[in-house]
């Protein structure tokens, strides 16, 4: 391939690349067609001044990714001062399964995590005892916390907090915590 040498070379190249505005073919484009990437979405609309306006629809100018008011309700758990480490945890999910589901296939389980029914959370706890502990369990979100450790735990899937059980294994220092999984769809999906 020859090279670009010459300086009339230089200028077609930069002809192709960015045609000028004035190019009859230019003119022929539709407006709609110069829009980029940076047109996405509505446009910032200036702030209402009037005061008989609703100001919940007027949206502050600021870098905020959320407002406060979308914020989950388990965000006062997050402690960023609480110098107490986080204690080792594990989550294993659970699935009641019978010999029908075994050897003959009848309920349609499978051993994917879709069919599990349940949520153990192991978590080792050094030095405590079953008195220290306190034990906080929401739909999504379990709170726990001893003299020594701190744990606030996002759970992968909603449960059922009152139905959960809890037991302290002096033994091994552990806590294993089973909570029912929350699946509104599993009539539908596993039917």
């Amino acid at each position: 391939m020859e090279s670009l040498t010459s300086v009339q070379d230089l200028h077609a190249l930069s002809a192709l690349l960015n045609p000028p505005e004035e190019d009859e073919d230019f003119q022929k484009i539709k407006p709609m067609a110069r829009i980029g990437p940076g047109h996405i979405g509505s446009p910032d609309l200036p702030a209402r001044t009037n005061n008989n306006d609703d100001t919940a629809c007027v949206k502050k100018k600021s870098k905020d990714i959320w407002d406060e008011e979308e914020v989950t309700e388990v965000s006062h758990f997050d402690d960023l001062i609480d110098p107490r480490p986080q204690p080792e945890y594990e989550i294993v999910l659970k699935q009641s399964v019978g010999t029908e589901d075994l050897f003959l296939g009848l309920s349609r389980k499978d051993p994917s995590s879709m069919c599990c029914d349940s949520m153990l959370v192991k978590v080792k706890l050094p030095g405590t005892k079953a008195s220290d502990l306190v034990l906080d369990v929401r739909e999504t979100f379990l709170d726990l916390r001893t003299p020594k450790y701190k744990l606030g735990l996002h759970l992968p899937h909603p449960v059922h907090r009152q139905e959960g059980t809890a037991r302290f294994i002096t033994e091994r220092e552990e806590l294993e915590i089973t909570l029912p999984m929350n699946r509104p769809m599993d009539s539908i999906n596993l039917a």
